[in-house]
């Protein structure tokens, strides 16, 4: 065993507190008194605090987010109000060739005459033929 070394163990060397520490007592609710030394807290170890983020900052990200959804909400505003312009358009364009194609039958219809000049062409063209022949 020539690798291992052999430890032996360290006495331990007692310390005396720096200061004497006070005596404390507490008085119960039911009258008995309990007595005993005051404990220090234990100071947790410091760690490095983050750098705290300025209020500047922060507002800035907050008004850049809320100008981002604004124009968002404003450029879908604005595909709507197209999109609702084109259903207006094509529907007045609908009703303009139903109405059209209604006026067109009235007119070019060969039922109802009521009244006006009927012409029959056969008969003129044979008269106009008869007088000139």
């Amino acid at each position: 065993m020539t690798g291992l070394k052999v430890h032996r163990p360290v006495p331990l060397v007692p310390v005396q507190p720096v200061g004497v520490p006070s005596v404390a007592s507490v008085v119960l609710p039911d009258g008995r008194v309990v007595t005993g030394y005051a404990v220090a807290s234990a100071q947790p170890e410091s760690v490095t605090a983050k750098p705290a983020v300025s209020r500047t900052a922060v507002n800035v990200a907050l008004g850049g987010v809320g100008f981002f959804a604004v124009c968002s909400g404003l450029f879908l505003l604005t595909a709507f109000i197209t999109a609702l312009t084109a259903l207006i358009t094509q529907l007045i364009i609908l009703a303009a060739v139903i109405f059209g194609g209604w006026i067109a039958a009235q007119v070019f219809g060969t039922s109802g005459h009521r009244g006006g000049t009927t012409v029959n062409i056969r008969k003129a063209v044979i008269k106009r033929s008869h007088f000139h022949s």
